[in-house]
């Protein structure tokens, strides 16, 4: 399997049909697969050669889209970046993985000489808009102008698709390898339920392109001839008028977006009665959200997925049957067609049902490991299984439920924070003698990073001071966005910090 081969037979049965929608413009299958073949001769011609990495550092697109396909056609591989990254993290994951072609466009292109300063193998970077590219970079659509299409090497199988970077608890992110079978078998498992997008229907690219959630919704639309309508970024009108404007089927969002979008006057004003499928994860949908997101969808089924990029990303599904059952909407739902499921015990024996361990997961979807990490890939993948990290439990009809995150990473806002980051960060301080990060209940956001400082001797340092230094070194959405100060941190007989005791007090 290779995810090109959606291409082939896009413009094999039906050429004139609209492949993708951004803005006012909308392209073909036929030209997207011409515009496809062209850009891959363009990064063949930049020197990409077999198993090369090209990076993306961009807001959503129908170039984005094209990126995606173009790069496995030149026989490469796609290094998707997170568009919240400081600059210092693009460039670690730029030099880890080797990455010395990359698409950036206007929003990220004032960024290239701080990339090029801490790497300097960055050898080619492609302007990803209409207009003339800034000084030192190529113009997109020269490369797509200039250059007759190109065979397509049809990489495919075990060769790697992408490397999608995520955050570590080691306190630095870890490039997950995923090959083409990987995505195309999560996708497929994930189509077989017949509650995940809708054939030939229009799938609107609301959540970042970069993120494996949206690209698991992408792989899906391309395998049933689905529409593409991107919108840059999530806004609640831009949304909203989106769903309208061109008639969408399917979406993906965290329950915070759908939360955003409800709450503002647009959802209100636009009919969105075309909607068939919501696809939700990152967190459980509270019951007050989803009854009134069900009143805005009337039309739709809502499909809950948990998962994680080393799982392509989808290990559970929760359907929209299931949510009509209000005992099962705080599961994460049972195991997708593709995937094989338990909860095991620290010496990986599967326990009783109802036992809280650790849940695992076993397919064909699992990733290929992590790059140049083998220790971390070995301690991961130990039996075959995917350890998630997640404590959970399973009841007798096999439905999942989440009740902690033993790698103490926070979900906010949809995004995943990882403490041990956050606090390798914030102990480079000298006003800051020891620190614990945890996540505390947040309306708006799920949960919120909120980071307790024990300060030095002798130091003094404001909230606002410690946030403002976090924000130097990481991703905006990382940074807490509350700090206690307090005299000592409570500590267990081994020395351990005891994080489950912070979490308990009233913050």
């Amino acid at each position: 399997m290779y995810l090109t081969q959606t291409l082939h037979q896009a413009v094999q049965q039906d050429p004139r049909r609209a492949m993708t929608v951004y803005g006012d413009r909308t392209r073909t299958a036929a030209e997207t697969v011409d515009r496809v073949a062209r850009l891959a001769a363009g990064l063949r011609a930049a020197g990409v050669a077999g198993g090369g990495r090209v990076g993306v550092l961009s807001l959503n697109s129908d170039r984005y889209h094209e990126i995606l396909l173009a790069v496995p056609w030149a026989n490469a591989v796609v290094v998707p970046i997170n568009v919240r990254w400081s600059a210092a993290e693009i460039s670690q994951a730029l030099r880890e993985s080797d990455t010395r072609v990359l698409f950036v466009d206007a929003t990220f292109a004032p960024m290239v000489s701080s990339l090029r300063a801490q790497f300097g193998h960055l050898s080619t970077v492609i302007f990803s808009e209409d207009d003339a590219p800034p000084d030192g970079m190529v113009s997109y659509e020269q490369l797509v102008r200039d250059n007759e299409p190109a065979v397509d090497a049809r990489r495919g199988g075990d060769d790697l698709f992408g490397i999608f970077y995520t955050g570590g608890t080691t306190g630095s992110p870890r490039g997950v390898m995923l090959s083409h079978t990987n995505v195309m078998v999560s996708a497929l498992g994930s189509l077989a339920t017949g509650s995940f997008v809708t054939p030939r229907g229009r799938l609107l690219h609301a959540a970042p392109m970069f993120h494996l959630a949206d690209i698991a919704a992408w792989a899906a639309a391309l395998l049933v001839g689905s529409t593409h309508v991107i919108v840059p970024n999530f806004t609640p009108a831009g949304v909203s008028e989106a769903i309208e404007r061109h008639v969408a089927t399917d979406v993906l969002l965290v329950p915070t977006m759908i939360q955003m979008l409800l709450d503002h006057q647009a959802a209100a004003e636009r009919d969105l009665s075309s909607m068939r499928h919501v696809i939700y994860g990152a967190s459980p949908i509270s019951e007050t959200l989803l009854e009134r997101a069900r009143k805005a969808f009337p039309q739709a089924g809502f499909t809950q997925a948990y998962g994680m990029t080393e799982l392509s990303p989808i290990a559970t599904l929760l359907l929209p049957d299931d949510h009509d059952v209000p005992a099962l909407r705080r599961s994460a739902g049972r195991a997708a067609p593709h995937a094989e499921v338990r909860v095991v015990d620290s010496d990986d024996v599967e326990v009783p049902r109802g036992t809280v361990g650790e849940v695992v997961v076993r397919g064909d979807h699992l990733m290929r490991g992590y790059w140049q990490r083998d220790g971390d890939t070995a301690t991961a993948l130990r039996g075959g299984w995917m350890h998630t990290g997640d404590g959970g439990y399973m009841d007798e009809r096999g439905y999942v439920y989440i009740v902690d995150r033993l790698k103490d990473m926070i979900i906010s806002g949809g995004e995943n924070v990882y403490s041990a980051e956050v606090e390798n960060v914030l102990a480079k301080n000298p006003a800051v003698a020891s620190c614990a990060v945890i996540g505390v209940p947040d309306e708006q956001w799920g949960e919120r990073v909120h980071a307790v400082v024990v300060l030095a001797p002798g130091r003094t340092a404001t909230q606002d001071e410690l946030r403002d230094f976090c924000r130097e070194q990481i991703a905006g959405y990382k940074v807490p966005r509350t700090v206690a100060f307090v005299n000592a941190l409570p500590i267990s007989g081994a020395g351990k910090i005891l994080k489950r005791t912070l979490r308990e007090m009233p913050w």
